[in-house]
Parts: C-alpha cells; sequence; structure tokens
C-alpha cells in the first residue's frame, strides 16, 4: 500500500479526504496542529471520526500532531516514507486575514514553501494542494477559467493562495516537481467549519438570533457539496499517480453552477423548518459579488463533475447537524 501524507487532517476537508484514501485502502498519516482558529472540539471529533473508519477498514491510519511550518517537523516525517502529499492545511478565512496577515504569511507562505522542500529532498514527485475560487478577485469575468490571469486578489488569503500556485510553477520549472493546484468553490457539508455560512445560519436558526447577510443579500456561491468535492481530489490523485511524465496543473472544483445566498437561506430554512432572522447590510473588505466555476477542464482530465443538487446536499448537511449537536 502507498503511503499518503495528509496536511490539515483535522479540517474540514481534510478529514473527509482521510476517510476517502483509508477506504480505498492507502496508509494515511494525517497532520494537523489543531489550533484554536475555531471549536477544537469539533477538530477532535473529525479525528476520533476517522479513527472509528480506519478500525473497520483495510487501510491503514496514523495521526501526527504537528505544525507544518516547523523545521522538526519536516525532519520527523522522513522517517515514514512518503509516496504522495495531498496538502491541505492552511489558515483559512478571507475577512481573518485582513486583520492578521501574519498568521497567513507563516502558515501558507512558509508552510508551503516546507512542503515544495520536502518534496524535493524526499523525491516525492506527487502533490496535490488546495488552492481557492478566491485568486479569482472581482475583475474576472463569469464563469471563472483557469487560464485567467488571477493578478488582483481582494484579500491576503486569496494573496497567499495565488502564491502558492507560482511557486509550485517554479518548483516544477527548476526541480521538476509535479502538483496539482485545485481551486475549491465554497465547500460545504457534513462536519463543516463553524465560521463558514451554513454552520453560522443553521446556528442562528436554531437559537432565533439574527444573521447579516451581507452585500445585501445580492452574493451568489458556487456551492460544492464535499462528496464531490473528495471524489474529484481521489480521481486527480488516482490520475497523476500513474502519470508517466511531469504534471503541472490548476484546476476548478466547483458545482458550475452558482446559486444566490437568498435561495441558499432559504433551503436552509426550508429544511429546519425555521425562519432565519436576517440583517441586510454592505458588503465585507475582502469578498467578491459572485463565484462561478467553469469545470470543464477537470471534467476532460478526469471524466468527472460534481452533480450533488444543492437541496440534496443542504438536507444531508442539516441531518448530520442536527445529529451531531443532538437538537
Amino acid at each position: 500500500m502507498k503511503n499518503i501524507l495528509i496536511t490539515g487532517a483535522a479540517g474540514f476537508i481534510g478529514m473527509h479526504t482521510c476517510i476517502k484514501f483509508i477506504e480505498e485502502g492507502y496508509n494515511v498519516f494525517g497532520l494537523d496542529n489543531i489550533n484554536d482558529y475555531y471549536d477544537v472540539s469539533l477538530k477532535k471529533d473529525r479525528l476520533n471520526e476517522i479513527k472509528k473508519i480506519s478500525s473497520k477498514n483495510v487501510g491503514g491510519w496514523e495521526f501526527i500532531k504537528a505544525d507544518i511550518t516547523s523545521d522538526k517537523t519536516w525532519k520527523e516525517l522522513k522517517k515514514y516514507k512518503i509516496d504522495k502529499i495531498i496538502h491541505l492545511a492552511a489558515q483559512a478565512g478571507v475577512r481573518y486575514s485582513i486583520e492578521n496577515p501574519m498568521a497567513y504569511l507563516k502558515s501558507n507562505i512558509i508552510g508551503f514553501q516546507n512542503i515544495l522542500d520536502f518534496c524535493y529532498e524526499s523525491k516525492i514527485n506527487d502533490l496535490i494542494y488546495a488552492s481557492s475560487s478566491s485568486v479569482y478577485g472581482k475583475d474576472s469575468k463569469q464563469p471563472f477559467y483557469e487560464s485567467y490571469s488571477c493578478n488582483n486578489p481582494e484579500s491576503y488569503y486569496a494573496v497567499t493562495k495565488k502564491t502558492n500556485e507560482l511557486m509550485a510553477n517554479a518548483y516544477f520549472k527548476t526541480k521538476r516537481i509535479s502538483s496539482v493546484g485545485l481551486r475549491f468553490f465554497t465547500v460545504y457539508g457534513p462536519w463543516g467549519r463553524p465560521d463558514m455560512a451554513p454552520m453560522l445560519f443553521a446556528n442562528a436558526a436554531i437559537k432565533k438570533n439574527n444573521i447579516n447577510v451581507f452585500n445585501y443579500g445580492n452574493q451568489s456561491r458556487d456551492f460544492t457539496y464535499i462528496d464531490d468535492i473528495i471524489e474529484g481530489i481521489f480521481l486527480v490523485s488516482v490520475k497523476t499517480w500513474h502519470s508517466k511524465k511531469p504534471i503541472l496543473e490548476i484546476f476548478n472544483i466547483g458545482n458550475g453552477s452558482p446559486v444566490k445566498l437568498m435561495d441558499f437561506i432559504n433551503l436552509l430554512e426550508d429544511c429546519l423548518e425555521l425562519k432565519i432572522k436576517k440583517s441586510l447590510v454592505s458588503a465585507q473588505l475582502g469578498d467578491v459579488e459572485t463565484t462561478f466555476a467553469s469545470v470543464d477542464k477537470l471534467e476532460r482530465f478526469i471524466k468527472y463533475k460534481p452533480s450533488t443538487s444543492l437541496n440534496k446536499g443542504i438536507r444531508k448537511f442539516i441531518n448530520w447537524y442536527m445529529q451531531y449537536y443532538n437538537l
């Protein structure tokens, strides 16, 4: 069995990615520093879920609590004989990056530099890493195509993700390190981040709290269900694993169908059978009005296109939410 290092293992996408590869029979080494950017207990529960599922599958699982910005981490990781890296660890959040840019510089830039150096020193020529739809900014035409220059990001978070793509490009040209960057579009579903809209809105509805709907409700997002994201990651991984030539690619991975934020809220209300108190307010710094992915390039590469409807995805999310919080 191949040994895969998955960083950000206690994160939303990281947890589901670990489970997928374990179920497919791979040895997974999950790395996370379990920081307190949001609820640590949720992160620990995700790790417990991975452990529970790993006990029922042939794939291996080992959790490593460590920080990707530490040189010590990468020295110790050399003993694991890693074949492939799926890099999902990062300091997340658009708005938080405006107030705390240093956290993003350390995790998203220095951390990624350590990833690239580890690949080179350990002769790992198979890297998949998380980019973001935020790299497109406000100037890109709809839908977003990977060929766009993305030279005018709206937030420091977006800057770090675009920088990761350029760093990967440079290491491909100078050191022939193959890599695939995946630009995720508004991922939602069970075990999601509590600072993201689905969790915030569901929590407000249950507690009868008021929510701020930014840009007066005129925002649209290409909401993508977590299972579709994970299947895309896995199929890209299989494809790159069997490639006989070096690979340098960037792919959008989204639903390819933007939904108005108010329509998303209405669906949540229908599933919860509750009304959410709303305040329509102006847009926040760093936000873009619409995200809309072209997924043609990804579909050609792996013959796959995300397909979970928003109605189905929200109902699955709400079912998990009610069960997890004992509501």
